[in-house]
């Protein structure tokens, strides 16, 4: 009985309300709902994720739906957003019918003016699908745009390089992705030695530093495997080149390799192994009767 009053009062409330005051209701309903419903669907994308990524033993996964989930959050409030201001424009007396009519013709001239924008967010969806760029790698993209990866949306790819230097890449600029933290990175070093030293003893010599290496405590975890010796790679100007690699946990490739060029420099330094720089050779010719010819040389002392 009580509540069938409750109902007959709120309805002569509402009948006696003018229209203005009506209309104003409903759109601060409508408004306060849509700010409600997009709380609470961001809320629980993000509770969600975050089950989802608890779950996740690979770091990279994890990453992945970090992104992914921040990009739903987004689609989210532009959904609600645009619901919303249709329901509204509805209640003012504006048809909706007409607009999007209108906007089709105007969406196709406006996907002709901005096919970049558009290109963007495409390019910027399959990113994120195909999973080749997330939150936290290390990537080089096209052209000179290389760094940390703090922000990947629909639009842009946010970077941070090593001077601290900000990149906003859009995405459809993008043609080559190379990842430098996927799985696992190896840590590549070209190591030069005078001609005049035994190769064999230089490589035993890199195999004892990389073993001292990898049994530090604070380098064990982050190497995944012994030293890999490729052996000999070229002949420099001045130097053999010797090239090798460790398999090292991804993001640790370059702490590893300052680390072990440190170590070898000292025990080359205790070896007596020579680690070349450029070198000049004069060479004054041949006589055609097979004789060097004679080379003035002239010192001069400087008071």
């Amino acid at each position: 009985m009580n509540q069938d009053k409750l109902f007959d009062t709120l309805n002569r409330l509402w009948v006696g309300m003018d229209g203005a005051a009506a209309t104003m209701l409903r759109i601060t309903l409508i408004v306060a709902a849509a700010w409600v419903l997009t709380a609470v669907l961001q809320r629980a994308i993000r509770a969600f994720r975050i089950r989802i990524a608890a779950r996740m033993e690979d770091r990279e996964a994890a990453k992945r739906a970090e992104t992914l989930g921040r990009v739903f959050r987004y689609l989210v409030a532009v959904v609600v957003t645009l619901v919303a201001g249709m329901l509204v424009l509805g209640e003012v007396g504006i048809s909706v019918a007409p607009i999007l009519g209108a906007a089709g013709v105007v969406g196709l001239a406006v996907g002709f003016g901005a096919q970049s924008l558009v290109k963007d967010y495409f390019t910027g969806f399959f990113l994120l699908l195909e999973n080749q760029i997330s939150t936290g790698d290390i990537v080089k993209l096209s052209g000179d745009h290389a760094g940390f990866v703090e922000e990947v949306t629909l639009r842009y790819v946010r970077l941070r390089d090593y001077d601290g230097r900000v990149h906003f890449v859009p995405n459809g600029q993008i043609s080559s992705v190379i990842n430098l933290t996927r799985g696992f990175s190896f840590a590549v070093l070209d190591i030069g030695v005078a001609y005049r030293e035994n190769v064999d003893e230089v490589m035993a010599v890199m195999q004892e530093v990389a073993r001292d290496l990898r049994a530090d405590e604070a380098f064990a975890p982050r190497i995944l495997d012994d030293l890999e010796m490729a052996g000999v790679d070229h002949w420099g100007d001045s130097a053999v080149v010797i090239k090798c690699r460790f398999k090292v946990v991804a993001m640790q490739q370059w702490a590893v390799k300052r680390e072990y060029l440190r170590r070898l420099k000292n025990a080359f330094d205790e070896r007596g192994i020579e680690i070349p720089f450029p070198h000049l050779t004069i060479y004054a010719g041949q006589a055609k009767d097979g004789g060097a010819p004679v080379l003035p040389v002239q010192l001069q002392r400087v008071a």
